[in-house]
């Protein structure tokens, strides 16, 4: 019998990101007679933390919920916990002595880019570091070349799309850096989510007469919901009848919301807030829209083509990828007016989208889920 590789995972918490779903899918699927993990999260928050398998064990750094708001009785608590996480960074062998009881990994894994300095500064020297990193990163505020540069401390630097892949290939100095980056599309199961599809709509009426817009995701800038809204507007003043659904939570809902509000379309676009379950609403609507301002490789559009919608896309990381360069969807210029082109398009064109849906009928994924999770235990494996 072979010894289990152990091997610590960081990541924030497993609150309804992208990210944070494919994690725990990639968990559910790895066998437990060949590893043995430790998850550490900074907050023991988030839905998908029912679903990690229980050979996993979990280890937290906070317990509560996410602090998005800075409402005066809450800053104390948000102050220490940030207080805590920097001081852990700053003498992380505080963390590894205490919470993690001086084990010592063979793996240490940043499951997001913004535990790269938790993971590059880990006492264990002997250990192989690990990044999923799944934006694109040129697109980040912060992130300098210099800044970005610093990845190459990992063993292995896994992107998740092409366009992220292009980018490190172009800022590694030689071959071996070059040799640290791995593609590895992102583990997602299809299966489920054509399954849960089929369940109620609840809280919501769609009206058949009137075509609806959809946008799943996290609420903050990075979606694009305010360029959304305010193009939902514009179509309306020029009298095109039309409803915009947007599903998700995040820090940014508020704001969000009073846009909504500020714009006089609160009749119109619904903010659902956060669903253990968007695919019945996918279904149901019309159009699938992505309005965001940069992505890594935008999962949900893969959910979209999963279920045959009609999908308008702004150009971002892994869009052209995921719709075949534009063969299974619409792909608009990454702005404003890119997204009303786009809108105005399905409104007063619906006809032109028929080719899409004739693409997607028969259409099979290149990426499954068997394949991105041998892909990226076979990585482990040799480490």
């Amino acid at each position: 019998m072979t010894e289990k590789k152990k091997i610590l995972i960081r990541i924030g918490s497993l609150r309804h990101g992208g990210a944070e779903k494919v994690l725990v899918t990639f968990l559910k699927n790895l066998r437990k007679d060949k590893y043995e993990i430790d998850l550490l999260l900074n907050l023991y928050s988030g839905k998908y933390l029912p679903e990690v398998p229980d050979w996993i064990n979990i280890l937290h750094l906070h317990k509560g919920e996410m602090i998005t708001t800075n409402r005066p009785h809450e800053i104390p608590r948000k102050a220490a916990r940030v207080l805590h996480e920097k001081i852990l960074k700053k003498l992380p062998n505080l963390l590894y002595k205490g919470k993690l009881k001086n084990k010592k990994y063979d793996i240490e894994f940043a499951a997001i880019h913004g535990m790269r300095d938790e993971i590059l500064g880990s006492p264990i020297q002997s250990s192989k570091k690990v990044v999923w990193i799944h934006n694109d990163l040129s697109q980040v505020k912060g992130y300098t070349d210099h800044e970005i540069r610093k990845f190459f401390g990992f063993d292995k630097i896994m992107v998740i799309s092409e366009k992220i892949e292009q980018f490190f290939h172009s800022l590694a100095k030689n071959e071996t850096e070059k040799q640290k980056i791995v593609k590895i599309y992102n583990p997602l199961d299809t299966e489920e989510f054509i399954a849960k599809a089929d369940q109620p709509v609840i809280n919501y009426e769609f009206d058949k007469n009137i075509p609806t817009f959809i946008s799943v995701g996290t609420v903050f800038p990075q979606k694009g919901f305010d360029r959304l809204l305010k193009v939902h507007k514009r179509l309306l003043k020029e009298g095109f009848q039309h409803k915009v659904l947007i599903v998700g939570d995040g820090y940014d809902f508020e704001n969000i919301k009073k846009l909504k509000s500020d714009l006089g379309v609160d009749n119109t676009a619904t903010m659902l807030g956060f669903t253990d379950n968007p695919y019945p609403y996918f279904k149901n609507a019309d159009f699938y829209i992505l309005s965001s301002r940069y992505e890594g490789f935008p999962t949900v559009l893969f959910e979209a083509i999963t279920l045959k919608k009609k999908i308008i896309s702004t150009q971002v990381s892994g869009s052209a990828e995921m719709l075949n360069n534009g063969e299974l969807g619409l792909i608009v210029e990454n702005s404003e007016e890119g997204i009303y082109d786009g809108m105005k398009k399905a409104l007063s064109d619906p006809e032109s989208f028929e080719k899409y849906s004739e693409k997607l009928m028969n259409y099979e994924m290149p990426f499954n889920l068997e394949n991105s999770v041998n892909k990226i235990t076979s990585i482990l494996d040799e480490l």
